[in-house]
C-alpha cells in the first residue's frame, strides 16, 4: 500500500498558494493510489525546534553508547525520519522567502539529515527509492528566461539536500509570480489551475 507523506511549511492556511497547490496534488495522488495513504507533518504548526548542543552531541554519539537524555533529545527527530523513510513519495509544500525556503523547512531538514539514518557512514544517502514532488509558491518567478533566475536559491538547495540524501527523482512545481493573487489581479482557482496538468502528471508518476 503506497504512502504519501505531505510536508507543508507556510503558515498562511487557507490563502497559502503552495497549501492550496498541496491539497489538488494530495487529490490527484489519491485518484491515482485509491489504496494508498497519506501521512501530513504540518511544520508551520509543529513549531520544530533549531537543532541544539544538546542535539548534536546526540546525534553524533553512537546508539549503543545513547543516555536516557539523548535518547528524548532526538525523539522528535526519529520520528521525523522514521516519517520520511515509510514514505514512496514525498511531498514538499513550501512558500520562498527572501529567494530560499522558509526557516521552519530548513528546522525540518536539519531534523532528517541523520548520521547512520538517513546519511550512511561515509557520507552516502541512503533515502533511496522514493519520490519526492515539491510544490513552491514566490512572488517571483525564477523560471528559465527570467532576469532573477539567479536567485532561485531555494529549488536549488533542495535539489541538492534531498540528492544528499539520496533522493534524485524530484520534480517541481513553481508556483512562481503568486503575488497577483495576493494583489486581487488574477482569482485565486485561476491561478492554481494553470498547474493542474503538472500536478496530475506528479501525482501519477
Amino acid at each position: 500500500m503506497p504512502q504519501l507523506l505531505l510536508i507543508q511549511a507556510s503558515p498562511r492556511a487557507e490563502y497559502s498558494i503552495s497549501r492550496n497547490l498541496a491539497s489538488r496534488f494530495t487529490t490527484a495522488w489519491q485518484t491515482a493510489h485509491p489504496d494508498g495513504t497519506v501521512v501530513e507533518r504540518d511544520i508551520a504548526a509543529a513549531d520544530l525546534p533549531y537543532i541544539n548542543l544538546p542535539w548534536l552531541g546526540a546525534s553524533l554519539t553512537p546508539l549503543e553508547r545513547h543516555t536516557p537524555e539523548m535518547t528524548d533529545v532526538l525523539k522528535l527527530s526519529n520520528t521525523l525520519v522514521d516519517e520520511l523513510l515509510a514514505a514512496d513519495h514525498i511531498a514538499i509544500s513550501t512558500p520562498v522567502y527572501n529567494y530560499n525556503i522558509p526557516a521552519n523547512l530548513k528546522s525540518y531538514i536539519d531534523h532528517i539529515v541523520r548520521k547512520g539514518r538517513t546519511l550512511g557512514a561515509t557520507g552516502e544517502g541512503l533515502v533511496r527509492g522514493k519520490k519526492t514532488t515539491v510544490l513552491m509558491a514566490s512572488g517571483g518567478v525564477y523560471t528559465e528566461g527570467s532576469p532573477i533566475r539567479d536567485r532561485d536559491i531555494a529549488t536549488l538547495y533542495l535539489r541538492l539536500i534531498l540528492k544528499v540524501i539520496g533522493i534524485e527523482d524530484v520534480t517541481f512545481i513553481a508556483g512562481g509570480g503568486s503575488k497577483v493573487v495576493d494583489l486581487g489581479e488574477v482569482p485565486r482557482e485561476t491561478f492554481l489551475a494553470t498547474f493542474d496538468e503538472a500536478i496530475n502528471t506528479a501525482a501519477n508518476l
